[in-house]
């Protein structure tokens, strides 16, 4: 495409808001695609032809923008690369057709309402996700500004911070942020009930103290196994960190749990790294139900895909996303481990468990001919014994770890 797509931010304020520069460059297009609500916020410009954005909008983007005239701009709420429809034409026609002119976001406008300075606040958009995706950053002390989708984000927001022993978190939400129409309201998560607020609106949320348990809270893995809802099938935390120690979380690569159970490790995989994702497998319906429970639970769903499958079908399958790593955490074998092991990207780090003789067999087995390190791990537990203590040792487990070697034929 030899046209410049101009992408101007506009706030709520409209056409007054807008420099005279930017103006002028919408004033002089031929083609202005927005939003009803955006179009709406212009003053009437002869000929100009005005077009509303498609719906859905990734499948009909660049049908509707190459067909446009010469001269286009598509308007964007604030900042078009926050959350805005900036970042999906850059993927749709690419960054060298796009110029984007940005203006005060609603993430700054709330910021300067609720006097907090942009390194206090993690910033979490809600529009178009989960809204339980902002559950990982409840965190006592912790400051959040939440773009939401609509009206009914605060009431929701409210719900899961409740849950998640957040109640006391005070919860201020914010719509229309710089226009005439701006206003707010600001109580407890506990006190804000089913309220809903007009449908631009962002939610700041200020977390002090929390009812949940801190083990619980935070990136770092060796979560308590109670933390987790499952039917006995989990790998215990103490062996847990250990193996997320050795497939070293990076931000957003992807994650195999083959033989998911509670799906406590793909999970922790996903907290542990920004964007993170995990691909659970696990043939049980009822355990895979409770992964997907777990997943929300932490608010990672979004993040974790639930496979009901066989771990042999799982390898085969080529639609599944190539792995960064794999946890492989019982019921092993051969076959799956070499098909694991081939679909690692390079650099692409293997765990797997092995609690009995054979298993623990065939580990020495692939150990020889793959390499890696083998270790047992073996922990006890302080437990009463009549009158005094004692120590209970849980049964051993042997690891044994696996790296790809960064660079490999393929990527040579």
């Amino acid at each position: 495409m030899s046209a410049m797509i101009e992408v101007v931010g506009i706030g709520d304020d409209g056409w007054s808001g807008l420099s005279e520069a930017t103006r002028n460059l919408v004033g002089r297009a031929d083609t202005v695609i927005g939003s009803p609500r955006q179009l709406d916020l212009l003053p009437s410009m002869g000929q100009q032809e005005r077009r509303p954005l498609p719906s859905p909008l990734r499948d009909n983007l660049q049908s509707l923008v190459g067909e446009s005239s010469r001269n286009t701009v598509v308007l964007a709420s604030g900042d078009p690369l926050l959350s805005g429809i900036g970042t999906t034409l850059i993927k749709a026609v690419g960054r060298e057709a796009v110029r984007v002119h940005p203006a005060l976001s609603s993430e700054a406008l709330a910021r300067a309402r609720m006097g907090w300075s942009a390194e206090s606040v993690d910033v979490v958009t809600l529009v178009g996700r989960s809204t339980d995706r902002f559950l990982p950053f409840v965190t006592p002390g912790s400051r959040l500004v939440l773009l939401c989708s609509d009206g009914d984000g605060p009431a929701e927001v409210a719900r899961l911070a409740v849950e998640a022993g957040a109640g006391t978190a005070q919860l201020t939400a914010w719509w229309h942020l710089g226009g005439q129409n701006e206003g707010s309201n600001s109580t407890t998560c506990a006190a804000w009930g089913d309220e809903r607020t007009p449908d631009l609106v962002v939610v700041c949320l200020e977390v002090g103290v929390l009812d949940a348990e801190p083990q619980a809270l935070g990136p770092a893995p060796g979560r308590a196994d109670d933390a987790f809802e499952h039917d006995g099938l989990i790998t215990k935390r103490d062996v847990r960190a250990t193996a997320l120690a050795r497939l070293r979380p990076w931000p957003g690569q992807v994650l195999w749990d083959l033989g998911a159970g509670s799906g406590a490790v793909g999970i922790e995989w996903c907290l542990a790294a920004p964007r993170a994702r995990t691909v659970a497998i696990e043939r049980d319906p009822d355990r895979a139900a409770r992964v997907t429970q777990n997943a929300a639970r932490f608010g990672v769903s979004s993040r974790v895909d639930v496979h009901v499958t066989s771990t042999g079908a799982a390898v085969r399958d080529d639609d599944l996303p190539r792995p960064d790593a794999v946890f492989l955490g019982g019921g092993l074998d051969r076959d799956v481990l070499d098909a694991a092991i081939a679909a690692l990207r390079p650099g692409g780090r293997l765990v797997a468990h092995a609690v009995t003789r054979e298993s623990e067999a065939l580990l020495h087995e692939v150990h020889r001919t793959h390499g890696g390190s083998l270790t047992r791990l073996a922990v006890e537990h302080l437990e009463p014994l009549g009158r005094f203590h004692g120590w209970k040792p849980a049964r051993s487990v042997v690891q044994w770890c696996l790296t790809r070697p960064p660079r490999s034929k393929e990527s040579a």
